[in-house]
């Protein structure tokens, strides 16, 4: 049998076969179809590769992080693949902060930034072309025949303007490196054991915190991205609404399916776990079982997003009258959040503070629920100062939003809840009111009745922009849409 040469170690005279699955049909490979298998094959090197549409707003982010910290080396990496289950893995998604620089989306990469001359040179560290020496492309699980071609080294540096190299080189000069490093954790052990005398968490949160406020305002770029996501998602709800009969047949998992075809067809994914909750559902904030009944009379809560091919996500919610039409009281809870995303869209402009579309919001709602008796003799200031509409409205108004549905998390407060909107911010308006099913300090009609209207607003020079202002929201006009698209 021939002694095949490992992926790991493509120089070394000693290695190892490619390992082969356990109780595979084949014990193993003769030299005939080694031979075989190392020739024959015509060259697809790809050459005169156009940059991608990112490149040069890439390079300009990689500018602003090497200004930030000049001196250090900074190691970003993509992470690697995770175990579903025994030999399966999950679906690779790169990290935001490598893909946000790079606007590369490979498992294994990694981002170094090489401190020199007061600046910076990136380098990419990729996974080559697999070896057709060492029969890794047809032997190894994740070789070309298995999983697909990859790029080589040098179509990366075309496709993205950063040099290539080989990232199973990297560990070893990492470990050999000196001077001050910083690293996004999280995501690759590798390259974190390789650095583990080298950083420490509080530098490394720095690191992270600011690629975290570095994506509060969004470029052009990144705008376009967010508009093309909620014009797919829109679609997704449509397609949603022409299946609800099938829905009610079956189930919340025939609306999850249907979206998610739309998101595969048109984007890269979904940008979260669509939630799909019809109702008394729709009082779980984050219901993503989806395995409950579809009923007519009851109301659909439907929370989803497309995730574009560059890793830009929507996050919208609807709520929808199952067989097209509000009842009285749902109208008139529905109605209730609708004026209160109104308040909280129009509080959105330059120059407000983050917080005030939330305030402007709960105002509203809470308004609402003192009118209709549900706090007793507290005037609508005592409750808003002891948060006692928490109880039905539960969750913040919005969030930042972005390449993660919940964009810019490590921010730092002053930045991000306690800071000041400017153009180029991106954020959710999503108030909603939800009575639980077994609370008994409201009427009982209204007990299992959730509500959230959500959409997208991008902040202007003269005040904001609904991305999402394809999907109808006042009743009337969701009714109406609602039977149009039902034909």
């Amino acid at each position: 049998m021939s002694e095949e040469l490992t992926p790991e170690n493509p120089e070394t005279e000693e290695a190892e076969p490619v390992k082969q699955r356990k109780n595979g049909l084949y014990p193993g490979v003769s030299d005939e179809l080694a031979a075989s298998m190392k020739s024959g094959w015509a060259d697809t090197e790809l050459h005169g590769l156009e940059p991608i549409a990112q490149a040069a707003h890439t390079a300009e982010r990689r500018a602003a992080l090497s200004a930030r910290f000049p001196g250090e080396r900074l190691v970003i990496p993509a992470g690697r693949l995770k175990t579903r289950s025994n030999d399966t893995e999950y679906a690779f998604r790169a990290s935001t902060e490598y893909a946000y620089l790079t606007g590369d989306q490979t498992q294994d990469g990694v981002l170094v930034l090489e401190p020199v001359d007061g600046g910076h040179e990136a380098t990419v560290y990729l996974l080559p072309r697999s070896d057709r020496e060492n029969g890794e492309f047809w032997l190894d699980g994740q070789g070309e025949l298995w999983v697909g071609r990859r790029h080589s080294l040098t179509e990366a540096e075309q496709l993205l303007g950063i040099p290539a190299k080989d990232v199973r080189e990297l560990p070893a000069a990492l470990t050999e490196a000196t001077g001050p490093v910083r690293s996004v954790r999280g995501h690759d052990a590798v390259i974190e054991a390789a650095l583990t005398d080298k950083v420490t968490a509080e530098r490394d949160e720095e690191l992270r915190v600011f690629l975290s406020e570095a994506r509060l305002v969004k470029d052009a770029f990144e705008i376009s991205e967010l508009a093309k996501a909620c014009d797919i998602t829109a679609r997704g709800f449509e397609d949603v609404v022409k299946v609800l009969d099938k829905a009610e047949a079956t189930s919340e998992r025939y609306i999850e399916g249907t979206f998610f075809l739309r998101a595969r067809i048109e984007g890269n994914d979904i940008g979260y776990g669509s939630i799909c909750a019809a109702g008394p559902h729709a009082t779980t904030l984050h219901w993503v079982r989806n395995d409950g009944a579809v009923r007519s009379g009851e109301l659909l809560l439907l929370d989803a997003g497309v995730e574009t091919n560059d890793l830009y996500t929507a996050d919208v919610t609807r709520t929808l009258p199952i067989n097209g039409t509000f009842t009285p009281l749902q109208r008139k809870i529905y109605d209730a959040v609708y004026e209160a995303q109104v308040a909280g869209i129009a509080a959105v402009k330059p120059g407000a503070g983050f917080r005030d579309f939330h305030d402007a919001a709960q105002r509203v709602l809470t308004e609402k629920l003192v009118e209709w008796g549900l706090l007793g003799d507290r005037t609508v200031d005592e409750v808003l100062e002891l948060g006692l509409q928490r109880r039905w409205t539960l969750h913040g108004t919005g969030h930042m939003l972005g390449m993660d549905v919940h964009d810019c998390a490590a921010a730092r407060t002053e930045s991000y809840v306690n800071g000041t909107l400017e153009p180029g911010v991106c954020l959710t308006v999503e108030p909603g009111l939800y009575f639980q099913a077994d609370d008994l300090t409201v009427p009982e009609e209204y007990r299992g009745i959730g509500v959230r209207i959500e959409d997208d607003i991008l902040v202007t020079e003269d005040g904001n922009r609904n991305l999402s202002d394809k999907l109808p929201r006042q009743a009337d006009e969701v009714e109406a849409w609602m039977a149009r698209v039902k034909g």
